[in-house]
């Protein structure tokens, strides 16, 4: 619109009063209605009346006959006029022209056009005319409905006959649709949606004189499934990939409400973890390494240790293990554990009046019996340099007690109370109470609460004065067994105690421990209850107006409330589930979505049904644990006599990594997948154990040992367990702190100890036990120093021959081999078994040779003459005699014999074989065949005498 001012609009009006045939058809209307042949108006902008200079009039000389009179209206003509002339009074002819809109005089200031009035007889000139030519409604299935929609046409004629519209009719056949005489349309049976879903069909109109419309009307219905309240676009099951981050778990979610308006809506989104682990998924450690990691300082005592023989106080109560396999007490109701003092004195002394309790609760539901009794989880009296205290911790409904005697002498019991929700809703909970006396914290599932009521009870009867503590139950000095719980059914009666036990705890406990004499941080507290897993809502910058969005400090259940469906709808689409670690323990986590919305009519208000589905955590690529280094090596036996012994893994390498398999293509011509395996070092791993075993046999104690610092352990805060069958490492530390230590583990063997090999092998595990390492196998050779005078002479002789004349075979190089002038050495049965084969093999060359000159002597001696009987052979004895007789020699050489047994035998013949050395050596010389022709055959001839000695190799 333009500005208020008034603007005047000339209209000039030209009459056409068309000359319509009317006598025919009424031979009283003889006349046309006249008007003035020309008009001008005026009209305001804030107004649509137009002003005529002269007055609308119509006239009919017909008049004052009735319809023929009459005047029935007016009818403007031109394309784009905005405005319409309407009749005032159809026996005085009186209109009014006025502006179908407001309209803008800067726009347009003038308008022209055409004005005709008809009287009420007319003939039936004009045909019916749809006001729309498409028609498009959708209905929702399986209803009858009395009208869908209704269709209009209109007729041009004056006359009630011809300008009225008499009825409607369906042209299109075998449908399932009627329409009535006022354009009303209905369906004939109930339309379903797995049927037609769109129907399209043409209809057509008939004013009183039967005329039909000129254009039908073409008609499309819409067949929509049965509205259901409900949410829409989600899927049941969710796939995480552990270290995906964060993943929206209704990205296409949109509410349904059947065009019901809200004005409040309210959503739950609930994740159910409580079966994994103790409520959800956390690191994978053990509750000690949990606390290391934690960066809590050492000094804890576990009051719930693994069976042992120093710690058999929990040996009678039942074990179970959870998925993150930390270990798991069973109460039964009729159970505890009592703690000798001679196995945990430091858990009875030295707590004074600060000390922290922490310990993982699942208090269990009994059947039948309600919550109405006390159930102590711990009942202890320390004694101290004042005189005992004493203190408990129990459940009472869904309340927890903490009771605190300061003094049993002089002081009075003070009580703290707290009623909370956990401590009965049969779920893991971790609970961390910190004792600062005369304030006392309270933490549970990280979030710290104060006590609800504290009050001074000094009607408890004093406890007895000696340091005892309980785990499952506490004791009393009444001796009247009516009055104690579970005394027939008790099955943990501590012997030589009269005291009788009551108040039994039934549930779960795990990784209970005290801290004496100072506090546990809040930092440290709330790491150890750290979820790793939950839902998570990130996007708060694009968060409609009026929405609100809680998380639980757990991170189990998101509220979302807002007011407007649309961006309730966004809110929800940004509701994800998060898990941190890398190795997240897979299996199905259900989930659930709960609605509950407020509608402005109470009666007819939407129910929005629950959707319900699961968060599925895929199987983690596992980490892949290399252990590599030097595997076989050979020193001497001195180095493994010497008080550090030989180091086992001096170049270990631990190396970690995560492969994972990613689809790539091959080139642009190839349309298939190849997998590709990439390496990802970029995550820090920490290993939490390593062991030391042996192969065959276990270390003999008198003679061989490993070696390691146990100081250095203990300032890394790691544990040893060294037995004659291994040797274990255990607690969290990085890669680099284990090579440090692995590197310093030695193999000792005492002096003179006959050992020659041993073999070992190595493995770590990541992830408390998890994921192992490969299992590096190293192999080690003890060199020992060979006596000369222990061996025989042959062996001397092939091994110096070895060693002036032949090399090492190619598969004994990587041996560290030491020989020197004055200390030859035996590297091992292998080396012996090469060193006698090299000897015997000399051995027939030298005795080849002397066959050969043999064989020419007896040559030589066939053209002597014969000799006289007596005389020696060589002159002129029979062939015979000359022959070398191959049978006399026997050589026997066995590759297997190891070198213990040569060292045997060579002390078997000891001090004789060394004195009887220069006998031998004479008596060859005695022996020799006396047709020797000169000296010059001595040293063959004493060859040939020791072949034919008594050694058989």
């Amino acid at each position: 619109m333009g500005d208020p001012r008034s603007a005047a609009v000339l209209l000039p009006l030209l009459c056409l009063c068309a000359a319509l045939p009317g006598g025919a058809a009424n031979k009283a209307n003889k006349h046309k209605p006249w008007i003035e042949a020309e008009y001008q108006g005026i009209v305001m902008e804030n107004d649509n009346t137009v002003l005529l200079n002269p007055p609308l009039f119509a006239l009919d000389k017909d008049a004052p006959l009735r319809y023929a009179g009459e005047i029935c209206g007016f009818r403007i003509h031109g394309a784009g006029v905005p405005f319409e002339a309407v009749i005032l009074d159809k026996a005085t002819g009186e209109g009014l022209i006025r502006a179908k809109e407001p309209v803008d005089c800067e726009a347009h200031k003038e308008h022209t056009f055409t004005i005709q009035a008809y009287d009420l007889n007319d003939v039936n000139e004009f045909a019916p005319v749809f006001v729309e030519k498409l028609y498009r409604v959708a209905v929702t299935e399986g209803k009858l409905y009395d009208r869908i929609l209704r269709v209009e046409a209109i007729d041009g004629d004056c006359s009630p006959q011809y300008s009225q519209i008499c009825y409607y009719e369906i042209l299109t056949p075998n449908i399932p649709f009627l329409i009535d005489n006022d354009g009303n349309i209905e369906n004939t049976e109930k339309l379903q949606y797995s049927g037609d879903r769109l129907y399209k069909f043409t209809v057509t109109a008939y004013d009183c004189g039967k005329k039909r419309a000129s254009d039908d009307a073409e008609v499309e219905i819409q067949v929509k499934p049965t509205c259901k309240p409900s949410w829409q676009g989600w899927n049941k099951r969710i796939e995480y990939t552990p270290g995906a981050g964060s993943l929206a778990l209704f990205p296409s979610i949109h509410l349904e409400t059947c065009d019901e308006p809200l004005w409040n809506i309210q959503a739950t989104v609930e994740l159910q973890t409580n079966h994994v682990a103790k409520g959800c998924d956390r690191d994978n450690y053990s509750e000690k390494s949990l606390r290391k990691l934690c960066g809590a300082a050492s000094g804890e005592i576990d009051l719930l240790p693994v069976p042992s023989p120093t710690a058999n106080w929990t040996a009678r109560l039942s074990v179970h293990y959870s998925q993150d396999s930390s270990l798991i007490y069973w109460f039964n109701g009729s159970q505890a554990a009592q703690v000798p003092a001679v196995n945990g004195p430091n858990a009875h002394e030295g707590l004074s009046d600060h000390f922290t309790l922490s310990v993982w609760m699942k208090h269990a539901v009994v059947p039948g019996k309600g919550r109405r009794e006390e159930e102590t989880v711990i009942c202890s009296t320390v004694q101290s340099e004042d005189g005992y205290s004493h203190y408990s911790l129990a459940v009472h409904g869904c309340r927890i007690a903490f009771l605190y005697w300061p003094l049993l002498e002089s002081s009075r019991p003070v009580k703290f109370l707290w009623k909370l929700e956990q401590v009965c809703d049969d779920e893991w909970h971790h609970y961390a109470l910190n004792l600062e006396f005369p304030t006392v914290t309270l933490y549970v599932d990280g979030v710290s609460y104060d006590p609800a009521l504290i009050h001074d009870n000094g009607l408890i009867h004093p406890p007895r004065r000696e340091p005892s503590l309980m785990i499952g139950a506490c004791w009393t000095e009444e001796k009247t067994k009516e009055k104690i719980k579970g005394s027939e059914n008790s099955t943990d009666s501590v012997q030589g105690d009269p005291l009788s036990i009551h108040h039994y705890f039934h549930g779960y406990l795990a990784g209970f421990t005290v801290r004496p004499g100072s506090l546990e941080s809040r930092e440290v507290i709330e790491c150890l209850y750290a979820c790793r897993e939950g839902l998570d809502y990130s996007d708060f910058d694009s968060l409609g107006k009026g929405m609100k969005v809680h998380v639980n400090p757990s991170q189990s259940l998101l509220t979302l409330e807002g007011d407007d469906v649309e961006t309730f709808n966004h809110a929800i689409q940004h509701v994800a589930y998060m898990n941190s670690l890398r190795f997240a323990t897979p299996g199905v986590r259900p989930l659930r979505l709960t609605t509950s919305v407020k509608c402005f009519s109470e009666e007819s208000c939407v129910s929005i049904p629950d959707v319900e589905g699961y968060v599925v955590v895929l199987q983690p690529d596992a980490p892949q644990i290399l252990l590599s280094g030097n595997a076989h090596f050979a020193h001497p036996a001195s180095d493994f006599e010497a008080p550090d012994g030989v180091p086992l893994f001096p170049n270990l390498q631990i190396t970690c990594s995560i492969s994972h398999q990613v689809e790539a293509k091959k080139d642009e011509n190839w349309h298939g997948t190849v997998t590709d395996t990439r390496m990802s070092d970029e995550i820090v791993h920490n290993l939490d154990g390593c062991e030391i075993s042996l192969v065959g046999d276990d270390l003999d104690p008198e003679r061989e040992y490993l070696l390691l610092d146990g100081a250095l352990l203990q300032q890394r805060g790691l544990e040893l367990v060294n037995t004659s069958a291994y040797l274990t490492i255990t607690g969290v530390e990085s890669i680099a702190v284990y090579e440090e230590i692995l590197r310093q583990v030695s193999y000792h063997i005492n002096h003179g100890a006959a050992l020659y090999e041993r073999k070992f092998h190595l493995s770590c595990t990541e992830m408390n036990g998890r994921y192992s390492s490969n299992e590096f196998t190293v192999e080690v050779n003890v060199l020992h120093n060979m006596n000369r005078a222990a061996h025989p002479n042959h062996i001397l002789s092939s091994q110096q021959f070895v060693h002036r004349g032949h090399h090492l075979p190619p598969e004994l190089s990587g041996h560290s081999l030491a020989s020197g002038p004055n200390n030859p050495m035996v590297p091992s049965a292998a080396t012996v078994i090469i060193v006698v084969c090299v000897g015997f093999l000399a051995l027939m060359v030298i005795l080849g040779i002397l066959r050969i000159h043999s064989l020419h002597r007896r040559g030589v001696g066939q053209e002597v003459p014969g000799a006289a009987e007596g005389e020696h052979p060589s002159a002129g004895g029979k062939e015979s005699d000359m022959f070398w007789d191959d049978s006399a020699l026997t050589i026997i050489v066995n590759p297997m014999e190891s070198y213990q047994s040569c060292q045997d035998r060579a002390a078997e013949s000891g001090e004789g074989r060394a004195s009887e050395g220069m006998e031998d050596e004479d008596d060859s010389t005695d022996s020799e065949t006396p047709d020797s022709p000169d000296s010059n055959d001595m040293d063959d001839r004493h060859i040939i005498g020791k072949s034919d000695g008594s050694h058989r190799y």
